[in-house]
């Protein structure tokens, strides 16, 4: 996208953003999303990220995001334990090795740097 823009993120339809089976550690967690806008250098990536309840382990990107619906706990591996939920503004480090547990269906609003 080129032109500023608005987007109701609870109603933003997603498309399907399959885990790789080894991130599942319990549940049937489901992934979807939508990226708004990138930077012409893929370096800077904004969107929409949605995942349903289930227990999952990620590497993080330099990433801050904020919670429009559900609720998590995420385990930072060697650092604390965020538990997000609406409203609520969160950064993640490049590299963090992370243990979600989402609650609800989450969905959040990010901001990532690569």
């Amino acid at each position: 996208m080129t032109h500023s823009f608005v987007l109701h993120i609870p109603g933003a339809e997603l498309e399907p953003e399959p885990l790789a089976p080894e991130q599942i550690v319990s549940g049937t967690p489901e992934v979807s999303g939508k990226v708004v806008w990138e930077s012409e250098d893929g370096r800077q990536v904004r969107g929409v990220w949605q995942i349903t309840p289930g227990v999952v382990t990620d590497t993080e990107a330099d990433e801050l995001f904020v919670v429009i619906s559900g609720s998590a706990t995420i385990e930072v591996e060697g650092g604390p334990t965020l538990t997000v939920g609406p409203g609520d503004l969160a950064v993640l480090r490049e590299g963090d090795r992370t243990t979600w547990t989402v609650h609800e269906t989450l969905r959040k609003a990010y901001a990532i740097n690569l």
